[in-house]
């Protein structure tokens, strides 16, 4: 995968599109992420030794990772990503800037 937890990114359709987060956590198997703030939804929660008082909790769900683009601050927008060897190890760059990301 192009995305790696930890990246910022914009997410490109979808109906939180627009939206810019954090990659929490990635799921390779299932070519999913799950990204901070996109995608919230409503849960509702049984009463249980984590959460004694149960009722509606909102979190976050994955979301296919075709839906997101790594997001270049110095491009100032969402930037695809091609691969370069520097000093013998694979490194991400941008296509749009050049430099590594």
């Amino acid at each position: 995968m192009r995305i790696k937890s930890g990246d910022t990114v914009v997410v490109i359709s979808g109906k939180d599109k627009g939206k810019k987060g954090k990659i929490m956590q990635v799921f390779p198997s299932a070519d999913k992420v799950l990204v901070e703030g996109v995608n919230v939804v409503t849960k509702h929660q049984k009463p249980s030794k984590d959460h004694p008082q149960g009722g509606i909790i909102k979190k976050e769900s994955a979301i296919h990772s075709s839906n997101v683009m790594p997001y270049d601050s110095k491009a100032g927008k969402g930037v695809r990503v091609s691969f370069k060897e520097v000093n013998g190890k694979k490194v991400r760059v941008s296509k749009k800037t050049g430099e590594q990301i």
